[in-house]
């Protein structure tokens, strides 16, 4: 199919309407069968479940051109686990997982002509999401669901390369033990909202939240997960059953290991060990992984011995090890890579 004809090298990270869209009806206890639209409007009633009770969940994942000329996309299997766990979590209907990779495959073979072209920098950001469109006014789930899949080309995430950020200790907490934190649900992200546009006024890129029982520990940010570098080499990643469970953050784990060979660890990282970290990263479908250079907490300066000019060493071979698999460079674990056409 011939490419769109659009300056890939210079789109941003934003939403561009593309040519389809998949969408499927749940009604009467029952999914129907799912098909392709052209229509990008969503219509409901106004008292449609999600508008009132934020009853809704969604995915993000890409797909790319590899260096071979193929399309794919990156452990799709994974992306639709997680949201049958986040659909039970909101009381909503399952959506069947091999539908759901059906859905994505259909969606971006649609949308080919918007799979930017390899070595440009940008790629195709998927967005699969479901939500409740029964008019709800009690406090109770929708009987009516909608799950629809579209697609939207952007840019890379940090156009002219990956400098390090400055983060701070947010005030705020992100997710309650026993809470939703673990799943990938719309409330979570607009609770995070003002938080980030608090630590953007106060000058910082992002947030480091700490567990909210009892502030000692790191958990995430408000839409990625951190890894840690010892100075040892060691890669280390918070562990809580309030950290979203994110797909890039296993992958890199399981590059750091079975192709750099390095020791790794998922634990409690309290944060007052922070400090004793070399390099630091938030990983996450957008940008990867960010890495970070100085985290502050209250006005006291964390700075890493990575700096804030570049990726700290570690950091830099784990990105470009997960970034060659992804675009076909290097051999993918077997399952890793769904090839689209």
């Amino acid at each position: 199919m011939e490419k769109k004809k659009i300056d890939w090298e210079n789109i941003g990270f934003s939403y561009m309407q593309t040519d389809k869209r998949y969408v499927s009806d749940f009604k009467d206890g029952k999914w129907d069968d799912g098909t392709l639209v052209d229509d990008a409007n969503i219509t409901m009633n106004e008292c449609a479940g999600v508008l009132q009770y934020a009853q809704t969940v969604f995915e993000g994942m890409k797909a790319y051109t590899t260096e071979d000329g193929r399309i794919v996309t990156f452990r799709p299997d994974l992306n639709a686990a997680r949201m049958v766990e986040s659909a039970k979590r909101l009381e909503m209907p399952v959506f069947p997982e091999d539908r759901f990779i059906d859905a994505v495959v259909r969606t971006v073979k649609a949308n080919a002509a918007y799979v930017p072209p390899y070595g440009s920098g940008a790629t195709l950001y998927i967005r699969p999401y479901m939500f409740g469109v029964n008019p709800v006014i009690g406090v109770k789930p929708a009987d009516e669901y909608q799950f629809r899949v579209f697609t939207t080309p952007v840019g890379p995430y940090f156009k002219g390369g990956a400098k390090p950020i400055t983060i701070c200790v947010s005030d705020f907490d992100r997710a309650a033990p026993r809470g939703t934190g673990h799943i990938k649900a719309g409330l979570n992200y607009a609770m995070s909202l003002h938080a980030i546009m608090t630590a953007h006024r106060n000058g910082f890129d992002e947030n480091m939240y700490l567990d909210s029982a009892t502030r000692t520990k790191v958990e995430e940010t408000g839409g990625a997960n951190f890894i840690f570098i010892a100075k040892d080499n060691k890669v280390v990643t918070p562990h809580s059953g309030t950290i979203l469970p994110s797909i890039t953050r296993r992958s890199i784990m399981y590059v750091a290991e079975h192709y750099l060979g390095l020791e790794v660890e998922e634990r409690d990282v309290y944060f007052d060990e922070v400090k004793d970290f070399a390099e630091c990263g938030l990983c996450g479908t957008a940008a990867v992984i960010s890495p970070v250079g100085k985290v502050v907490d209250h006005g006291k300066e964390i700075c890493f011995p990575s700096g804030m000019e570049k990726m700290g060493p570690v950091t830099q071979k784990l990105y470009d090890t997960l970034t060659g698999i992804q675009m076909g460079q290097i051999e993918a674990p077997e399952g890793w890579i769904k090839v689209i056409e």
